[in-house]
């Protein structure tokens, strides 16, 4: 899969010096066109920014808005496989539909697939807001 191999190569685009805990993120948006994001940290770790949030800003600030996004790939520089953090799970409520798939990877080959729907099962979306 030839998502495998781009996230391999973005997980050395990481900037990680602190945690050493790369994270490499692709997304696709349904007219097919993809944005790759790295985690990037900072020594004020607030200020740290998730792949999956870097992937997704990239999408958005080229015009692309909420169900406009189809799929989401995540790889870790680990054996184990990692789902994404609380604050990115609220950004991929915000952008996508429930049913669309994140799919996650160990660096080892590790794979495991969810819809939004299973990884953030009680969202807090805009419609909590009216």
């Amino acid at each position: 899969m030839k998502e495998k191999e781009e996230l391999k190569n973005l997980l050395t685009k990481s900037y990680a010096p602190y945690s050493n805990f790369r994270v490499a993120s692709i997304v696709v948006m349904k007219d097919g066109t993809s944005y790759t994001g790295v985690n990037i940290e900072n020594a004020s770790y607030g200020a740290t920014i998730c792949a999956e949030r870097v992937a997704i800003a990239k999408a958005v600030s080229e015009g692309y808005r909420k169900g406009d996004f189809e799929k989401l790939y995540v790889m870790i520089d680990k054996d184990q496989i990692s789902t994404p953090c609380f604050l990115c799970r609220q950004v991929l409520v915000e952008f996508f539909e429930a049913d669309k798939e994140v799919i996650l990877y160990s660096n080892t080959g590790l794979e495991k697939h969810l819809t939004i729907k299973e990884l953030c099962p009680y969202p807090f979306a805009s419609e909590d807001l009216k």
